[in-house]
């Protein structure tokens, strides 16, 4: 079975040693990690979902906040490479004590680990942690700042739907000041070859939009007809300081994907959305359970590109 695997697997290394964004990440390398996330979407579809590629590996999940989606893909990913796994939840750990954020770190690194999976709060937090620890580092979302297996995973169903990245018209709708899904995907769709326009109210833009390369359209109905696929955010409000438009009722009517706009449409236009969803509010229920919807298909890739990222991070040449 190894010797099978092997064969089917893109074995290379990423130019970089750890993976914090997609800022710092080429495009070659982002081609490799969805080449082998595709080839690890066949072994989960097998009756016997497990590789024993990371036989030996330690990876510890370090989640500094709430998590469900990417916890637990990332803690499967690792099960299905054969690593083995160590969860981290800050609520139980000394850091309730007044221990430091670098004494917890480098306390986990001396018990041997290989990997280190990392969800915070705090812009910058990984990159943070790379000064205290040895171990190869993950971000797994750090702030607003950027969530880049998500976006892997976001190109990753494209790919699978359209066949192709290059030249796709994708719209981010919603909050993109507060949210590290729109980061990273404008940065890795960018480099992909795609082209990207962004909507949602003026108050949720961020400041500098404009250096970013990407086209700024505060009329939903407009981006849709130009769009091929959306991208639909949640309205992050654990992450406002203050209300950002004046009422739910307001935006849903503004920049609510719902029925009546998508049957509008003469074209189908993929839809997806990083989850949670506040459904009723940024998305109808009736569009998120629709055939335009590939949710439930991110889902599925985002265990394929966590396990395509662990294999090229922590995976080592066979032997000849």
């Amino acid at each position: 079975m190894l010797s099978i695997w092997w064969t089917t697997a893109k074995m290379g290394f990423l130019q970089n040693r750890h993976l914090l964004g997609l800022a710092d990440a080429p495009a070659e390398d982002i081609r490799l990690i969805l080449e082998n996330a595709f080839t690890f979407r066949e072994v989960l579809d097998r009756p016997i979902k497990k590789v024993p590629t990371l036989q030996g590996k330690t990876v510890v999940n370090l989640f500094f906040e709430p998590s469900t989606r990417t916890r637990i893909s990332f803690e499967l990913a690792q099960k299905r490479l054969s690593a083995d796994t160590v969860n981290f939840s800050a609520s139980a750990s000394s850091l309730q004590k007044g221990e430091s954020f670098k004494d917890t770190a480098q306390n986990i690194e001396a018990m041997k680990v290989d990997c280190i999976i990392m969800r915070h709060p705090v812009p910058g937090a990984s990159i943070h942690l790379t000064k205290y620890v040895d171990s190869v580092v993950v971000n797994a979302g750090d702030g607003a700042h950027e969530h880049p297996t998500q976006a892997l995973l976001d190109m990753m169903s494209l790919q699978e739907r359209f066949g192709r990245i290059e030249g796709l018209k994708v719209g981010i709708v919603g909050d993109i000041s507060h949210s590290r899904v729109a980061g990273s995907n404008i940065l890795g769709l960018q480099k992909m070859g795609a082209e990207v326009t962004l909507c949602g109210p003026p108050t949720m833009m961020p400041l500098g939009v404009g250096a970013l390369g990407v086209t700024v359209n505060h009329n939903l109905d407009e981006v849709l007809d130009w769009a091929d696929a959306i991208n639909v955010l949640r309205i992050q409000r654990e992450r406002m300081g203050a209300s950002y438009f004046p009422s739910v009722r307001e935006y849903r009517h503004l920049f609510g994907i719902t029925q009546e706009r998508i049957e509008r449409l003469k074209k189908q236009l993929i839809i997806m959305h990083p989850g949670p969803m506040n459904r009723g509010v940024e998305i109808d229920s009736d569009v998120a359970d629709s055939e335009n919807a590939i949710i439930l298909d991110q889902v599925l890739n985002g265990v394929a590109i966590r396990m395509a990222v662990l294999y090229l991070l922590l995976g080592d040449k066979p032997e000849e």
